[in-house]
């Protein structure tokens, strides 16, 4: 059997918990939920939850406005409004065979 050498930037890539990025706005009942819901498989997906308000932040907000909760799988777009769980893990599971 022969082994290839794998460059240490792809071994960390891999070894490193995906993002899961919530754009959300204070007092958002739909950005709870989703967040809820991402908390609830986050130990068994391994991955971990950042939330950014777009409160103040002209850009998010120009780019979000009332869309939120907007996820983000390590800063790419997966959807918004509500977290589908079955959607939300084939996107996962074929965002992380394309790393």
């Amino acid at each position: 059997m022969s082994l290839l050498p794998v460059s240490s930037s792809k071994v960390k890539r891999r070894s490193s918990l995906s993002t899961i990025t919530v754009y959300s706005r204070h007092g958002c009942h739909l950005c709870d939920e989703a967040i809820a819901k991402l908390d609830s498989v986050r130990e068994e997906l391994e991955f971990e939850i950042a939330i950014s308000y777009i409160e103040g932040n002209s850009d998010l907000e120009k780019l979000y406005g009332e869309q939120v909760p907007v996820i983000h799988i390590d800063g790419e777009h997966h959807d918004f409004y509500k977290v589908d769980l079955e959607r939300f893990r084939a996107c996962l599971k074929k965002h992380r065979l394309h790393q």
